[in-house]
């Protein structure tokens, strides 16, 4: 069977929801490159000549190594094989003369060396002058010269005997010389042409390199361009409007919201820019409706302030002006009651008890609004609160009912002390009130910790609570059974619910408890750091 509830809550004061205001309208869409597409093609106008310039570059070195290889490895060797050349026959007319003139057989040495060394010269610049036609050509005229002149002149003497002046020599020393004399002009040509092939091959490097260098500063130059380019580009694409954004999104911050997001840069911080414009204008609605919205708090603050202060002035006349003539009324009552109890019919009878009752029940309904309308306000700040003590004053008051009454150790809390004694009164004095008529009323109270709060539970052994009035129960004035079965006014639980919500915490009935009822509630932990538990010790009587 269902216990009957007592109490309820308070109407919470409404406000008026905000105002809806129209969307502010949709700013025109950015135009012109985003910041990304203004780098990539920065950048990639920069790398396209970068890549050209370094191919450029490439070229010239490897151009300039061939002609330094051209220079290294043939023009300088073939010189030096025409200056050995020359040389060589030199020593061959050397030898070939003293032999004529003496007949001895030791100057025929430097003519056949000089031989042996101009058939090695002449391979050696045949080979370094393959592909050179001019150079060639002068190389086979001093050959050609150097045949004549062995056929006319030094074969013969070579192969006069010897012992004696060679009297062919001296005959035809003239023509010797002549045709000695044609040979060194075509060996002379031959070295000047060398040394022009030689000089060209050196202008030509010298023409690379300085191709080279410019090119290499012309890299140079382009990095530093690019460079200087992007930085002045991000600073006036980029850094320039972002600055720009950030002074006008910062003046709105400073409350100043009337002042316009200026739009400029590329198109991505445009699309910024309009965001933040378009929200700045919605804020702007949405401030003037909460500015609307908290003039119409003010006034109904206003309003709720003249309405709490003629409940005072209520709670005054309940407590003294309404409540004096009741007295009177039971007073006079029970007096009458006593007096002339049995000596008027028993119709009178019962109507004098009426009479008393409902002016008793009508003192204790007054009582107990006030005591109502009082739980939500203290005139001293919420301190710490020692439930153990504040249970042990309780439990007092119930020392001649013969419940059992036990609890677990109990802890401190944050509240006021006197809204907490009577809360534990009204939850002790229901679970022994509504006792099972078929077992000793037992009632335990405990504590847990849960989080920064203290989850208290009253359990009892009563005739419990159905479902479906879990919530019905902590509305004022709603009652589950009639005042014959159980004396009430209806207003206990409430005034729990009204204590425990004004002290930040909740209150309920324990869903999962089936024997009886468990009522819990929270309550804020007096040092959020204690340990979990409040300090052991044995359940004990109340």
């Amino acid at each position: 069977m269902p216990r009957p509830a007592g109490s309820g809550d308070l109407e919470p004061a409404t406000h008026p929801e905000p105002a809806t205001h129209p969307l502010a309208p949709a700013p025109s869409p950015a135009t012109g490159w985003t910041t990304s597409r203004w780098l990539t093609v920065g950048v990639g106008g920069t790398l396209t000549v970068l890549v050209a310039l370094g191919a450029l570059g490439a070229w010239l070195l490897a151009h300039g190594t061939a002609v330094n290889q051209r220079l290294v490895d043939r023009s300088t060797p073939a010189l030096i094989a025409a200056v050995r050349l020359d040389a060589a026959l030199v020593n061959q007319e050397t030898g070939i003369r003293g032999y004529g003139m003496t007949g001895r057989v030791e100057f025929l040495e430097p003519y056949r060396l000089g031989g042996t060394d101009q058939a090695r010269d002449v391979s050696e610049l045949r080979r370094l002058l393959a592909g050179q036609g001019a150079a060639l050509a002068a190389l086979d005229v001093v050959l050609t010269r150097a045949a004549h002149w062995h056929e006319v002149y030094a074969d013969p003497v070579a192969a006069a005997p010897a012992g004696g002046p060679v009297s062919f020599a001296t005959a035809r020393a003239s023509a010797g010389k002549t045709a000695f004399d044609a040979l060194r002009t075509a060996s002379t040509s031959l070295q000047a042409e060398l040394a022009t092939s030689r000089g060209q091959a050196r202008a030509d490097l010298s023409h690379v390199r300085a191709q080279r260098n410019w090119t290499f500063a012309a890299i140079a130059a382009v990095i530093l361009a690019g460079a200087v380019l992007v930085f002045v580009g991000l600073r006036r694409a980029v850094s320039g409007p972002l600055g720009r954004l950030a002074q006008d999104a910062g003046r709105v911050a400073a409350d100043d919201f009337d002042r316009p997001i200026r739009v400029s840069g590329p198109a991505d911080i445009q699309t910024v820019a309009l965001s933040v414009e378009l929200m700045r204008s919605r804020l702007t609605e949405a401030l003037k409706t909460s500015e609307s919205g908290r003039r119409e708090l003010d006034r109904q603050a206003e309003e709720l302030r003249r309405s709490n202060t003629d409940l005072e002035q209520f709670a005054y006349v309940a407590s003294h002006d309404l409540q004096e003539p009741l007295r009177k009324v039971t007073s006079f009552c029970q007096l009458l009651q006593r007096r002339y109890g049995g000596e008027l019919d028993d119709r009178a009878d019962q109507y004098i008890a009426f009479i008393v009752d409902g002016a008793t029940r009508m003192q204790k309904l007054i009582q107990d609004l006030l005591g109502f309308s009082r739980a939500g306000r203290a005139e001293q700040p919420p301190e710490n609160v020692d439930l153990e003590a504040v249970y042990g004053r309780v439990a007092a008051t119930y020392e001649d009912s013969d419940a059992e009454l036990t609890h677990e150790p109990l802890p401190s809390v944050i509240g006021h002390p006197s809204h907490l004694e009577i809360l534990l009164t009204n939850l002790l004095g229901n679970a022994i009130k509504f006792r099972h008529p078929d077992r000793r009323p037992a009632v335990h109270v405990s504590a847990r910790r849960d989080g920064d709060e203290w989850r208290v539970s009253v359990t009892d052994n009563g005739i419990g609570i159905e479902p479906q009035y879990r919530d019905v129960i902590f509305v004022i004035f709603q009652r589950l059974h009639s005042r014959a079965e159980y004396p009430g006014t209806g207003i206990g639980l409430a005034l729990c619910k009204k204590i425990v919500e004004y002290h930040g915490g909740r209150i309920a009935l324990d869903p999962e408890h089936a024997v009886g009822t468990r009522v819990t509630f929270t309550l804020p932990a007096a040092d959020p750091t204690a340990p979990a538990d409040p300090a052991t010790q044995s359940d004990r009587s109340g």
